[in-house]
C-alpha cells in the first residue's frame, strides 16, 4: 500500500508540474504550511530542531536551516529537500530599470486574476512579466507609490526575514490599484477612530456578515478595507498604509481564513492607521504568526498595536475578571462573548494567543467564514445593523 501511494504521489506531482507550473514555496512558508496541514504547534518541532528557541529563531527566519535539520523536516514531515534549501530573498533594486522582470510571480499573480482577462497562455506569462507588471505598476499610481524603505529589508518590521521581495513587492501594487480603482465618497478625518468607535466596530463580529459589515463601517469612515490574497513567499496576513490622497488603506490576506483571525488583524492594523501612520512612507506589513516568536526584538508599534487591538476587542479589565481566561470552557468563551456583543471566535481567539495552543477552541474560530462573506456581493439590507450602532 505505501508503494502505491508514493506511485500516486508521484503521478499527481508530475501532473501538476505539467499543467499547473507555480513558484516554489519558501522553506519557512512550507514548515508553516505543513504545521497547519498536520495541527502542528511550535512546540511539536522542538525534537526536529533541537530546541523550542530553535524553533522560534527559524520560524521567524532569524536562523537558516542547518543540514541536520533539513534531514529532519524532510524525514519526519515529508518536506520536500529541494524546498528546504533554498535561500531568503534578497533586497530589491531602487529603480525599476533594475528589476528582474521574470522574477515577479506572475503565473501566481495571474491565476489570481490581477491582469484582467489577459490573453497569455501560462507560459507564455514569464516572457510577458514586464509588460504585465509595468501595466499594475501604472494602476497602482507609479513606481514611487509606496514607500522606498519597502526595497530594503527592514529587521525591526513584523514581517519574515525570508519574504521574496518581488512577491512582496508585488502585492503591495496591488493593494494600492485596488484602492485607487475603488474611491469612497466619504474622507477620513484623523482622530476618528476612538475606543467607542473600536467597540462599534467589535460589536459588528457578532454578526454572521461581521466581515461585510466591517467592510461597510470602515469605507463608510473613509478607510478602505481591502481583501487581496497572499502570493507564495509573502508571509502576510495584513497591512496598513496610505494613499497619496491621505485616504487610510487596511488589507488583509486571509491566508488563514478563520473569523478570529480576521477580527485580530483588521484591529492590529486599524491601531496602525490610528496611532502610527503619519505619512506616504509610512508602511506597516505584518506577519501575525511572528507576535509570539519574535516578542523580544519586535518593533514596539507592532507591539503596540497588538495591546490596542487585544483592548477594543476584549478590554483588559474584563478579560482579567473573567473565568474564561483561566478555564476556557464551552460555556465560558460563550458567557463572555454574550457579555460584550461579541462573536465568541474573538473571545476563542484571545485564550489561544496567550495560551499559544492554537488546538484550543477550534470549533469557534471560524474556519472557512471569512472568505465567502467578505467576497460575496454588496450587502445593502445590512444599513440598519450598522446604522444603530
Amino acid at each position: 500500500m505505501h508503494f502505491f501511494r508514493n506511485v500516486l504521489a508521484t503521478l499527481v506531482e508530475l501532473y501538476e508540474k505539467e499543467r499547473y507550473p507555480m513558484e516554489m514555496p519558501d522553506p519557512v512558508t512550507a514548515i508553516a504550511f505543513r504545521m497547519e496541514q498536520a495541527d502542528l504547534s511550535p512546540r511539536d518541532l522542538a525534537p526536529l530542531l533541537g530546541s523550542r528557541a530553535r524553533v522560534s529563531e527559524v520560524l521567524s527566519g532569524k536562523r537558516g536551516l542547518t543540514l541536520q535539520m533539513i534531514r529532519a523536516l524532510h524525514d519526519h514531515l515529508g518536506i520536500p529537500a529541494d524546498v528546504l534549501l533554498q535561500r531568503p530573498g534578497e533586497e530589491l533594486p531602487e529603480s525599476p530599470e533594475g528589476f528582474e522582470w521574470n522574477r515577479f510571480p506572475v503565473i501566481a499573480m495571474h491565476k489570481a486574476g490581477w491582469f484582467g482577462a489577459t490573453k497569455h497562455t501560462t507560459r507564455e506569462l514569464k516572457g510577458a512579466a514586464e509588460e504585465l507588471m509595468r501595466g499594475l505598476i501604472e494602476r497602482a499610481g507609479g513606481f514611487n507609490a509606496l514607500p522606498r524603505a519597502l526595497y530594503r529589508k527592514n529587521d525591526t518590521a513584523r514581517h519574515n526575514a525570508k519574504t521574496d521581495p518581488y512577491a512582496l513587492r508585488a502585492w503591495c501594487y496591488q493593494v494600492l490599484a485596488t484602492a485607487r480603482e475603488n474611491r469612497l465618497e466619504v474622507k477620513y478625518r484623523k482622530g476618528s477612530i476612538t475606543k467607542q468607535w473600536a467597540r462599534r466596530l467589535a460589536a459588528l463580529s457578532a454578526y454572521a456578515e461581521g466581515p461585510r459589515l466591517a467592510k461597510q463601517h470602515l469605507e463608510q469612515h473613509g478607510i478602505h478595507l481591502i481583501h487581496v490574497r497572499h502570493l507564495p513567499r509573502t508571509h502576510l496576513d495584513g497591512a496598513a498604509l496610505l494613499l497619496p490622497d491621505g485616504a487610510p488603506v487596511v488589507a488583509v490576506t486571509l491566508r488563514y481564513d478563520r473569523l478570529d483571525n480576521f477580527w485580530f488583524c483588521i484591529f492590529h492594523e486599524l491601531a496602525h492607521v490610528a496611532r502610527h501612520l503619519g505619512g506616504k512612507d509610512d508602511l506597516f506589513l505584518d506577519d501575525m504568526s511572528l507576535s509570539d516568536v519574535t516578542r523580544n526584538e519586535a518593533n514596539e508599534k507592532e507591539l503596540d498595536a497588538d495591546r490596542w487591538a487585544a483592548e477594543m476587542l476584549i478590554p483588559q479589565r474584563v478579560w482579567e475578571k473573567r473565568r474564561v481566561r483561566d478555564r476556557p470552557s464551552v460555556m465560558n468563551v460563550v458567557a463572555l462573548a454574550q457579555e460584550l456583543n461579541i462573536s465568541p471566535a474573538v473571545v476563542a481567539g484571545r485564550v489561544r494567543r496567550e495560551r499559544r495552543n492554537y488546538r484550543l477552541l477550534s470549533q469557534f474560530v471560524g474556519n472557512g467564514e471569512v472568505r465567502k462573506r467578505f467576497e460575496s456581493s454588496s450587502g445593502s439590507g445590512h444599513s440598519g445593523i450598522l446604522n444603530s450602532l
